[in-house]
């Protein structure tokens, strides 16, 4: 998404009345309390082994993480790292913007394609017998 695309936002981005520095200073527990109901339930019973080494990595400041974990919840140390995330075939690229807080990474890196459909050709159905060729 370029920065054209998105919407304009007057003033300073806060995520349910804390600014990005808030968050990122709050630890697991006290953002939790902040965050939506499914994303406080899977931080209270604990991050997954994987997630754990995911939030590491984060932490320590890699600039790339390839990932299959699409349903690791955004949390504000994320903001600024770049994601490959798998969606079935490849990994794409997801920039997290402090905007995707309180999301999941399989949200922004869709895993269907559209379905773009040819002519029918001779033999194909039945139904499609009766279609004019030209």
């Amino acid at each position: 998404m370029s920065e054209s695309e998105l919407p304009s936002r007057e003033g300073e981005f806060k995520y349910r009345g804390y600014t990005l520095d808030e968050l990122q200073e709050m630890s697991l527990d006290e953002f939790a309390e902040v965050a939506p109901a499914r994303i406080r339930r899977t931080l209270e019973r604990g991050l997954s082994e994987e997630q754990e080494k995911l939030h590491d990595r984060v932490e320590d400041g890699d600039d790339e993480i390839r990932t299959h974990l699409r349903g690791m919840p955004i949390l504000p140390s994320m903001v600024g790292t770049t994601f490959m995330v798998h969606n079935g075939q490849e990994f794409e690229r997801v920039d997290v913007e402090a905007e995707m807080i309180g999301h999941y990474l399989g949200e922004f890196e869709l895993t269907r394609s559209d379905v773009e459909h040819g002519q029918a050709g001779i033999g194909a159905t039945r139904s499609s017998k009766f279609v004019p060729l030209k």
